[in-house]
């Protein structure tokens, strides 16, 4: 008897999935859509369907491919909200994560540690050292142990055993404390399938061209999905607008005025070889707009970010000459032997979805997130910061549910474990067994374990019916053939710029940014969705060209002349 589809549904979204589900949205009606497939939308989603409703989801790009894949990689409390009195966002984001690394995503959620140079002797360490005591305290207040060390003082010996490439005239000594960090674009899509395990209805590359009204209740949504070309209705008794810094241009298409605004904030990464200059932890600096963290990311070091204003197109935010000299400049102030733009080799920029308000400076912007039933039927969500995304979905759903007839279950997603999380330290104690049963380097089940937790067994069984899928990809060994595999076939990556810059990282940690990765990727993908010759070598053209188009942005003064080049390349599919 196949009992269990009646509670849970695959865990794949593969090409059949995404069709299915599409056929699902268009002849249900459902309790809740949720419009946008970033970190909030996606939690909204799991939140939804794991109450019981009949849930669905549609994103017009790709899982996180807007602010959701460019952040600075952090879970943490934003040590620097202390500074601005806002200790309840503090501490609900500590709290978040805590739950995140011990239950719900341990096995993509990993603690980090960081450094905080010291230059003045006792006002500065104890100023400083309040605030790391406080943001400890905090950590503890959810009613579990917060997941990571305690923050700790040192000399000025101990910093140079610890960060030997610092300079020795900046710093007196310093205090380090922990965060955790986390591959954002892989939570999402993890976040994502999760939702679908649970019988929410999810596709990618489904756009909303409009809202369907009676009288001033939204009842659904006009969709296109951009795959096929195929328009068609989606009713739902709530719509969830969770789009992010499109959240203004999604309110639009209602035709009433929103509630509130959200400004753009571009901030910019660096990722620089983990060789360039030596440490055994992050930094965080000081600067005189915010902080700057240095992260230890894998082989490479994380440096960010930014924060300016942004009022040109949102899906492709460019990096301009003038960013990555600006956090070359801050770091090499603390570093012995200074980095150059040769050292750089990726570089990523991101939008921050910050709440409008009478301040001309984002820096100064609310991260407080917002919810509000803008019409009847169409509750929007905006704000808030990547870490407490759980609560942000909890709350729109919370909204929505308010609406809806009948007796409907609070919140339960602080109990629910993401896809891979479940068994996943006893897989990591045993992953020299597994590595040798299966003949791979134990580092390699160490990379897997970390980026699919015990669904690594899915992947494992691909290498095991094809062993060439073991082979790591050119251009970028940390990654292997089986991952590009698993993307297309279970986790609804539709095209290489999905896979490349996403499902992996290979787009900015890689010297060539996936130049000579493309052509394999693309071969393996094609084999998964069905691609003919011609489909592969366009994939890898276009592909091609925003790597080219990225480089060049990266070159130019201003953002106008960067963004002009960087809109010279094509999108593998057009988003109106």
């Amino acid at each position: 008897m196949g009992t269990t589809s009646s509670v849970s549904h695959s865990t794949k979204i593969g090409p059949e999935e995404r069709a299915a589900a599409i056929e699902a949205l268009k002849s249900k009606e459902l309790d809740i859509l949720v419009v946008g497939g970033g970190i909030v939308g996606t939690g909204s989603a799991l939140d939804a369907v794991t109450r019981g409703l009949r849930v669905g989801m549609v994103e017009a790009r790709d899982w996180a491919s807007g602010t959701s894949s460019r952040s600075s990689k952090l879970v943490h409390g934003g040590i620097r909200y202390l500074e601005q009195l806002d200790f309840r966002l503090v501490r609900e984001a500590l709290i978040e994560r805590g739950l995140l690394l011990q239950r719900i995503a341990p096995h993509l959620v990993k603690p980090v540690r960081f450094l905080y140079p010291l230059n003045k002797r006792v006002i500065e360490r104890a100023y400083i050292g309040a605030g790391m005591l406080l943001y400890d305290i905090f950590s503890y207040s959810g009613g579990r142990p917060p997941g990571v060390p305690h923050h700790r003082h040192l000399s000025r010996r101990q910093v140079q055993t610890l960060m030997p490439s610092l300079s020795k005239d900046a710093l007196i000594g310093g205090i380090t404390y922990y965060d955790a960090q986390v591959d954002d674009a892989r939570y999402v899509a993890s976040v994502a399938r999760t939702a679908a395990s649970y019988g929410a209805h999810v596709a990618s590359r489904v756009q909303v061209d409009g809202f369907i009204k009676v009288g001033e209740r939204v009842v659904g949504v006009h969709a296109h999905d951009l795959e096929s070309g195929e328009k068609f209705d989606i009713r739902a008794k709530q719509v969830v607008n969770a789009t992010g810094v499109w959240t203004d241009d999604t309110q639009a298409m209602v035709g009433e005025r929103g509630q509130f605004k959200v400004r753009a904030s571009k901030g910019i990464h660096l990722v620089v070889p983990r060789d360039r200059f030596q440490g055994k932890s992050g930094l965080l600096l000081r600067t005189e707009k915010s902080v700057l963290f240095v992260i230890p990311w894998g082989r490479h070091w994380l440096i960010g970010t930014t924060d300016t204003d942004w009022h040109l197109d949102k899906a492709h935010p460019a990096a301009t000459a003038a960013d990555i000299d600006y956090l070359l400049e801050h770091v090499n102030k603390v570093l012995a032997v200074p980095l150059t733009r040769e050292d750089v080799e990726g570089v990523f920029a991101g939008l921050r979805p910050l709440l409008a308000g009478e301040s001309e400076q984002t820096s100064k912007l609310s991260r407080e997130h917002l919810v509000a039933h803008s019409v009847p039927g169409l509750v929007v969500v905006a704000g808030g910061k990547w870490t407490t995304y759980r609560i942000m979905a909890k709350d729109a759903i919370d909204a929505a549910v308010s609406a809806l007839d009948g007796k409907i279950s609070p919140s339960v997603t602080q109990d629910i474990a993401l896809l891979g999380a479940e068994g996943y330290q006893a897989a990591w104690n045993k992953r020299a067994k597994i590595a040798r049963r299966f003949g791979v380097h134990t580092v390699r089940i160490e990379h897997l374990l970390n980026r699919y937790g015990t669904l690594t067994d899915e992947l494992l069984d691909l290498i095991a019916e094809r062993p060439e899928l073991a082979e790591p990809l050119p251009g970028a060994d940390d990654y292997i053939g089986a991952e590009v595999v698993y993307a297309a076939s279970h986790e609804s990556a539709l095209h290489l710029d999905d896979v490349l810059a996403r499902r992996t990282r290979i787009s900015i940690e890689a010297w060539d940014r996936g130049v000579s990765a493309a052509p394999v990727a693309a071969r393996l993908m094609g084999e998964v969705l069905g691609w003919d010759e011609e489909r592969i070598q366009h994939e890898v053209t276009v592909y091609l060209e925003r790597v080219a188009a990225e480089r060049a942005s990266q070159e130019q003064p201003d953002d106008e002349s960067a963004e002009r080049i960087r809109l010279e390349a094509p999108d593998i599919v057009k988003v109106d």
